[in-house]
């Protein structure tokens, strides 16, 4: 009998254009002898929505119209379901797994986990716990220190500290100096992110990130080889894929550079290393995941400078994205899974 899968994309967050293309991917690449398979979106302004229509209206953000049945989560019981209403009627679908292609805030950050839970719905990826950690680039820096894992060194900023944001700042130059990242703490896909070569760079970049977020990071800038490590698993059983390398088109690894077909970055797989640098790499990641209470699957970012030896973690996405060239599927792929059984073994994770 096929298992019953929704795939839930778009929602209210700065990556809703992200979310698109990694649903669609996702849609495309089930195994449809093994999923019956159910599309709910979520609008930008927080609507659920079946979808039923052409996938690839979903890429180019044409897949809603006001006569799209309206979707809620059954909080009422215990059966695992979403409630489907609309024309007058109301139908209730049992859900064996919820797959969640959303990035960023109300989706990647335990919001939505935290409701399929109470509704008893699996669902891919990271709990509610550690999607809330693991979004918050502020407490993600703060887990992974108690964990003994090496990091560029940051400060933190509220916006009740506005009113002394020169102390931050001066807090920031004294530890770690010019050049520095500015970064929203609850921000993914480098939206918001901003390089600091001087003190006016710094502040038109803190004045921009506050706009995505109320907490931000000033952050140490880490120069070397951008590299990232995908991991697959739940707890106490992870396997880590090869390391790959980003070869950005521009001065970082911006939203342009991911998304953009004007700009051309480089994916290289594997990437070469020397004095075992790789293995370091791949047990960071693992160290990282496990130190969140990670389940499901992550992407592990880090800078690698051989010139001293030195692996420092960047930043660990929860729910990275799965578009056509995103670097989680293709490490995994590189590893010998094909797309539909990297997806096979995180719905396989999900209902467990």
């Amino acid at each position: 009998m096929k298992k019953k899968i929704c795939v839930i994309f778009g929602g209210e967050s700065t990556e809703y254009e992200i979310s698109l293309r990694s649903a669609a991917s996702i849609i495309n690449e089930l195994d449809k002898e093994k999923y019956d398979i159910m599309t709910v979106g979520i609008t930008r302004g927080g609507k659920w929505k079946e979808y039923t229509g052409k996938v690839e209206n979903i890429i180019c953000d044409r897949w809603y119209d006001d006569s799209l049945k309206d979707v809620s989560v059954d909080l009422g019981g215990a059966d695992g379901a979403l409630i489907v209403y609309g024309n007058g009627k109301l139908e209730k679908v049992k859900i064996d797994c919820a797959f969640l292609g959303l990035h960023g805030a109300n989706g990647e950050d335990g919001t939505v986990q935290g409701m399929l839970k109470l509704a008893h719905i699996p669902y891919t990826g990271p709990d509610m716990l550690t999607s809330c950690l693991g979004m918050d680039k502020a407490y993600t820096k703060i887990m992974l220190e108690s964990a003994g894992i090496d990091q560029a060194k940051w400060v933190t900023v509220n916006d009740y500290d506005r009113d002394e944001i020169m102390k931050k700042v001066v807090d920031a130059e004294e530890i770690f100096g010019y050049p520095m990242f500015v970064k929203p703490a609850n921000a993914g896909s480098s939206i918001g992110i901003g390089k600091a070569k001087n003190r006016d760079e710094l502040m038109s970049a803190i004045d921009n990130a506050f706009k995505f977020d109320r907490r931000i990071i000033i952050e140490e800038f880490l120069s070397g080889r951008e590299v990232e490590c995908a991991v697959m698993g739940k707890r106490g059983v992870v396997r880590v894929s090869c390391v790959g390398e980003i070869k950005a088109a521009n001065e970082f690894y911006d939203y342009e550079a991911k998304y953009s077909d004007k700009v051309e970055s480089k994916l290289i797989i594997p990437a070469e290393f020397k004095d075992g640098i790789e293995k370091r790499i791949k047990e960071t990641a693992k160290k990282a995941f496990i130190a969140l209470d990670g389940k499901g699957y992550s992407r592990v970012d880090f800078f690698v400078n051989e010139d001293d030896g030195t692996v420092k973690l960047n930043e660990i996405n929860t729910l990275p994205g799965f578009t056509s060239i995103s670097m989680f599927p293709k490490l995994f792929m590189h590893e010998g899974f094909s797309y539909a059984e990297i997806l096979d073994r995180l719905i396989e994770i999900g209902m467990e």
